[in-house]
């Protein structure tokens, strides 16, 4: 036990009653037993719980409720029949109001934890959500095996096991993703062709991927597979074309390996076109098999709106998209800025964003391969500066060398999109010996999971 909690043994079995203050970073009940913090997955804010201890750790204890004594008025029937099994979802048994303002306190929690910053409760902004926060998943990957009976079944791996739960109907996938899921099952069945066997690392085909375009209603189906042989392959192909007249890709991805990874290295189509259009306000894009996009068209207009807000452009302004990807957020502001210049580390991206921004006849806008530590003192040498530095990390955050760059280079405003609160306040702390938080803005990028994301604006100071 750390200092605080000395004295207090909580013991695996044992049984206490425990009020709940908030919801954890995943979207679990937080509650404090004589100090000592207990993570109850399934328990909500205010509610009192009788809490059964199923794990202890070295300054903290997971439990699970055994009785609920007092229930949260937030507290609501999850619709899904497999919501408790499936682990997709975190939060579908609390109120979508409720989820909005506990992911505005997740995102309050880490600043608090993390920054000391004074008035950040009155700096950050309600939630962002959907009007309809189902069906908003563009794509689905799930994993195909054969139950006790031989059927083919496709979907995730339950909570904490390596049991696949079939997923016939999600409810916050696209009606499109689902339904071709379900049909490919039937053909792999009908057709008899060889599921894989993570076990006995035999048969074929691993993961079905199906991505649809929103607004084109175009669809990508990917075949993950152990080998590049697929039996009946001609037939295969026919049955979905024949089958599923909205998919316009079929693609296959060979991963041999014993990994979690879903992608292999190769990649080829096997049917129609290599991509599907999709569009976002009134930029299109072309979308690859491996192409990162947002998962969430509706609210990802949302959240590039914010970052828009947060720029606030005059049409003078030089802007730096740091971990740019394929261009998504500086096509955004291009129509607005001045000039925009975008770097990632990953050359495909790379290309991906120069088609993109020719495509729409933005001339000036220029993307490099490469870190943004590198390039942003590099420009800075050669006379040019920016205005206005846009940082879209992953989980982990800004690279320290990243944070020190912009220090060094101070643009006027650094516009900070983020999928991990905690991370990106850990961040703030490092900026905020230059500039000053103006306000933080959540969205609900993922109704019913314990993600949120945010848009917040730093100004110099």
């Amino acid at each position: 036990m750390n200092k605080q909690n000395s004295g207090v043994k909580v013991e695996k079995g044992q049984r206490f009653p425990l009020t709940i203050k908030r919801l954890g970073i995943n979207g679990e009940g937080v509650g404090y037993y004589k100090k000592q913090v207990v993570f109850v997955p399934g328990a909500l804010p205010n509610e009192e719980v009788v809490a059964e201890v199923t794990n202890v750790r070295n300054n903290f204890a997971e439990a699970k409720i055994n009785k609920i004594r007092k229930s949260s008025p937030d507290r609501t029937q999850a619709p899904c029949p497999i919501y408790e099994q499936c682990g997709g979802c975190q939060l579908q048994h609390l109120s979508y109001s409720g989820q909005l303002d506990a992911k505005r306190d997740i995102v309050l929690q880490a600043f608090e934890r993390h920054t000391g910053l004074k008035d950040i409760a009155s700096k950050t902004r309600f939630t962002i959500g959907m009007e309809n926060p189902w069906r908003y998943r563009n794509k689905s990957q799930f994993q195909v095996s054969l139950d006790q009976k031989g059927r083919v079944i496709a979907g995730l791996y339950g909570i904490n096991s390596h049991r696949l739960i079939d997923i016939e109907n999600c409810p916050i996938q696209h009606e499109s993703t689902n339904k071709v899921t379900k049909v490919v099952k039937t053909i792999l069945q009908d057709l008899k062709i060889p599921i894989y066997n993570e076990r006995k690392r035999n048969g074929i085909i691993r993961t079905i991927v199906s991505r649809v375009g929103f607004q084109t209603g175009e669809v990508q189906i990917v075949l993950i597979t152990a080998k590049r042989d697929i039996p009946r392959k001609e037939v295969l192909i026919e049955e979905i074309q024949r089958r599923l007249p909205e998919v316009k890709s079929i693609v296959q991805n060979i991963n041999g390996q014993k990994t979690s990874l879903i992608f292999g290295d190769e990649t080829f189509t096997l049917a129609n076109k290599d991509v599907i259009q999709e569009t976002l306000g009134d930029i299109s894009f072309e979308l690859s098999a491996r192409a990162f996009f947002q998962l969430n068209p509706i609210q990802t207009v949302k959240l590039y709106d914010e970052v828009k807000k947060a720029a606030a452009l005059t049409g003078n302004e030089k802007i730096v998209d740091a971990y740019c990807g394929v261009g998504t957020i500086g096509l955004w502001l291009a129509k607005d800025a001045k000039e925009i210049r975008g770097m990632d580390t990953i050359e495909e991206s790379i290309v991906d964003a120069r088609k993109n921004a020719k495509r729409h006849g933005f001339n000036h806008a220029t993307y490099v391969t490469g870190p943004a530590e590198k390039w942003l003192p590099k420009w800075v040498k050669e006379g040019w500066k920016s205005d206005v530095v846009v940082v879209d990390p992953p989980r982990t955050g800004c690279d320290d060398k990243l944070l020190n760059a912009i220090m060094q280079v101070k643009p006027k405003k650094v516009v900070y999109v983020s999928c991990n609160p905690s991370t990106l306040a850990k961040d703030i702390k490092h900026l905020s010996k230059f500039y000053d938080v103006e306000y933080v803005q959540p969205v609900d990028m993922f109704p019913h999971t314990a993600h949120v994301e945010s848009v917040t604006r730093l100004t110099l100071k």
